[in-house]
């Protein structure tokens, strides 16, 4: 579907045709056709397979054969840092290494197609940043190589956890909808893209549709290209604020679970001191105009107090990208901030810095320096030797 996206975006198939054909893989071809889901018109993307691609490899094997092709640096560290994120989901679910993970759907040649076709399709589109909504959860269950598995899968579910990744009902909210994520789609999603809607001025959209065809909803995803407008200031947020001098910390940390999940962009408790000196906790949360209305209810359903204050704001954000660094302790992901085109600052991620100590047994702390230091000398003075 995200290939199908990018083709009804204007993408031209044949560079991921091309690029599938720099990996050295045989058995692959890609096709697409226009098509309806619903009243919806798109493109569906094909990946067949012949007997060889459908031999089951691992995450190490679509990783080496990446490295190894000739295809672009940046297309090359982020289809890395996609197998990796799925790699250690994989490995979570099935309580082992990502080294030893065992695939079954996942391990045919068409998750390499997928993935490297997403990311060389991105970058032949000239796409800078992308943004994404939130996840629909879908209902249900469905049948697996390893029997049959809960509505989301437990590797989608994990790569929502480990992405802090905002999910909805599906649309229309049926008792049944089957598999709405796959765990593809979802590595792709939560690697490269940020859960947030900024002003776009829109110059292209296109649908990328599903092989399935329900009566309850357009089975596609939506591709919205344009261009960031007013990029140094977000406006339509609001800030709810509210005192708790009576809520458990059991209920307040709930209370902000609910609300990161329906979309808010912070939630934050700041110790305070109300009448007669007693002592409480002001909860503060930043949400979009849309979310206002149900992040208020949430909140007054669910905790103690009887009345929120609320006030547009303007916030101000610098840009910022995930970049895939091989350091000496290993690969890792790293955020950069970026003003005025240029990057001033590097943030190691928590989840790979953590990985890195757990597989190298050194502490936390010393790893988070290392990649610090590593980053800022291979990003930063690269960038700006001066």
């Amino acid at each position: 579907m995200v290939l199908g996206a990018l083709v009804d975006a204007g993408l031209d198939l044949d560079v991921v045709v091309d690029a599938v054909s720099q990996l050295g893989v045989t058995g692959v071809t890609l096709a697409s056709e226009e098509a309806q889901r619903g009243g919806l018109t798109g493109t569906f993307v094909r990946v067949e397979l012949d007997a060889d691609a459908e031999r089951t490899r691992n995450f190490d094997d679509f990783i080496a054969t990446v490295e190894s092709s000739n295809l672009s640096a940046r297309v090359k560290e982020q289809s890395r840092a996609v197998f990796r994120r799925m790699a250690e989901a994989e490995a979570k679910v099935h309580r082992t290494s990502v080294h030893d993970v065992h695939l079954h759907e996942l391990g045919t040649l068409d998750t390499l197609a997928d993935v490297v076709g997403a990311v060389v399709g991105l970058e032949a589109l000239d796409v800078g940043r992308v943004f994404s909504s939130p996840f629909p959860m879908g209902a249900g269950v469905f049948r697996s190589a390893h029997g049959v598995l809960p509505v989301p899968s437990p590797a989608t579910s994990e790569l929502f956890t480990m992405s802090d990744a905002p999910l909805v009902p599906a649309p229309g909210n049926p008792a049944w909808t089957g598999e709405m994520v796959t765990p593809t789609g979802a590595g792709i999603i939560t690697t490269l893209a940020e859960f947030r809607q900024p002003k776009l001025n829109v110059q292209k959209i296109g649908y990328g549709l599903g092989s399935r065809n329900p009566d309850e909803y357009p089975n596609a995803l939506g591709l919205w290209l344009g261009e960031l407008d007013g990029e140094a200031s977000t406006d339509g947020l609001s800030l709810i604020e509210t005192n708790l001098d009576d809520c458990t910390g059991e209920v307040m940390g709930y209370v902000q679970e609910r609300l990161f999940t329906l979309g808010a962009r912070d939630v934050w408790f700041t110790p305070i001191q109300m009448k007669k000196n007693r002592p409480a906790t002001m909860l503060s949360v930043i949400v979009s105009d849309e979310d206002e209305r149900e992040a208020v209810e949430t909140i007054l359903r669910e905790t103690t107090t009887l009345g929120v204050r609320v006030r547009p704001i303007t916030r101000y954000e610098a840009d910022r990208e995930i970049r895939s660094l091989e350091t000496s302790l290993g690969t890792a992901l790293v955020k950069v901030k970026i003003i005025g085109g240029v990057a001033v600052s590097v943030s190691p991620e928590y989840e790979d810095c953590r990985r890195l100590a757990i597989e190298t047994g050194l502490p936390l702390q010393q790893i988070s320096k290392t990649v610090q230091r590593e980053a800022e000398h291979l990003i930063l003075k690269l960038q700006n030797p001066g």
